[in-house]
């Protein structure tokens, strides 16, 4: 089966209109797919409120991606099949967008304090009408000349670590897994090597994240080893989670994700996560 629950379009950071991906997701062959941008539901919105119908053999999920924080580290958490109409959920992305706003705040004043006026107008314009972020920054950066590239804007400025990685404003990892959970969705801790948390503290994280109620974890996520992939799914097994698959695609570039990914490639046997058992964990 060819699946896909970790996808972004420019409803948040991603470059694809939400039909655009879909059409990607189509050309792909992916049969269950979730559109999952960063701490909005407006690109699932868009998908089900347009006249086209879906493609014959293919399953749309509601989806987001939560900002959320655990021991002092920024965590993700993915919501899957929750009710987008549901107060937990709507109260909790209204927290999340003025979260998000404070954030860009301080990243804006950060910045400028390194001589770059104007960053928060400059994010914003980049923006428009998507959740602003830190590639919005990058973006601007770009367009103003302080840095050559997105990549060099993370490497000295946005990345881990530095000065705009600002995580102080997002609410506990708990409270996220508790709107999804609420809402009637599934909650999964979502690519767990990004964190880079040594394997005693990425367990202590998954206690604590299955004690708020999460279900699943991603095994895959975007570009890793078969190795790698072989030890998320062990411990996956180990904790009892749901085995979660996604491309985190958010645009072309050369050594980037694509979309879709084919369940019937995991190095491991797990419980996999489907659209039938969403919900239902």
């Amino acid at each position: 089966m060819i699946i896909d629950f970790h996808t972004h379009s420019h409803a948040s950071d991603g470059a694809l209109s939400p039909r655009e991906l879909l059409a990607e997701a189509v050309d792909a062959g992916v049969q269950q797919l979730a559109l999952t941008d960063h701490d909005t539901v407006a690109g699932y919105r868009a998908l089900i409120d347009s006249a086209e119908a879906l493609p014959d053999g293919m399953r749309l999920l509601a989806g987001t991606e939560l900002s959320s924080l655990w021991s002092g580290v920024g965590i993700h958490v993915v919501g899957l099949g929750m009710d987008v109409d549901h107060p937990d959920i709507r109260q909790g992305l209204a927290l999340l967008d003025s979260a998000r706003r404070e954030r860009a705040e301080l990243i804006a004043g950060r910045l400028e304090k390194l001589g770059m006026p104007g960053a928060l107008a400059g994010a914003e314009a980049e923006a428009g009408v998507s959740q602003i972020g830190r590639p919005h920054f990058a973006a601007w950066m770009v367009a103003e000349g302080h840095v050559a590239d997105a990549n060099q804007a993370f490497d000295k400025y946005l990345g881990a670590g530095k000065v705009g990685d600002v995580k102080t404003c997002w609410p506990a990892m708990a409270d996220a897994v508790g709107w999804i959970v609420a809402a009637g969705g599934t909650a999964v801790l979502a690519h767990p090597l990004k964190y880079k948390m040594t394997r005693v503290k990425l367990k202590r994280c998954l206690v604590d994240f299955m004690a708020a109620g999460g279900t699943a974890m991603e095994v895959y996520s975007g570009r890793q080893t078969r190795e790698q992939t072989r030890d998320l799914c062990l411990i996956a097994n180990e904790f009892g989670l749901l085995a979660s698959a996604g491309s985190d695609f958010h645009a072309h570039w050369d050594y980037g994700p694509k979309v879709g990914f084919d369940a019937g490639k995991l190095p491991v046997e797990v419980e996999l996560l489907t659209a039938e058992r969403i919900g239902a964990a």
